[in-house]
């Protein structure tokens, strides 16, 4: 295995993680924002105030593109299982 290889896996690792993560984070992001302005416009400094939203839109992510995550992280995981035998050489 030279390093070439493992340059590729690894970019492939990060490629599939943030393919991945980018809509959970994306969405709780503009939550996050979306809440954080309406509690500076009605001044509600409570902290635990966006919690709720964001884990509510998380769970909802999750439960929409969670076959699109599993598949994703399944075929790469298989092709990666499918080079074994190419890094024993």
């Amino acid at each position: 295995m030279t390093i070439g290889e493992v340059i590729s896996i690894m970019r492939g690792a990060v490629t599939q993680i943030i393919s991945i993560i980018a809509p959970v984070l994306g969405l709780a992001l503009i939550v996050g924002l979306i809440v954080g302005i309406l509690q500076a416009v009605t001044s509600i400094q409570e902290q635990t105030l966006t919690f709720l939203p964001k884990l509510l839109v998380i769970l909802l992510v999750i439960a929409f593109l969670g076959g699109f995550m599993f598949s994703s992280l399944s075929e790469y995981t298989i092709a990666l299982f499918n080079r074994i035998p190419d890094f024993a050489k």
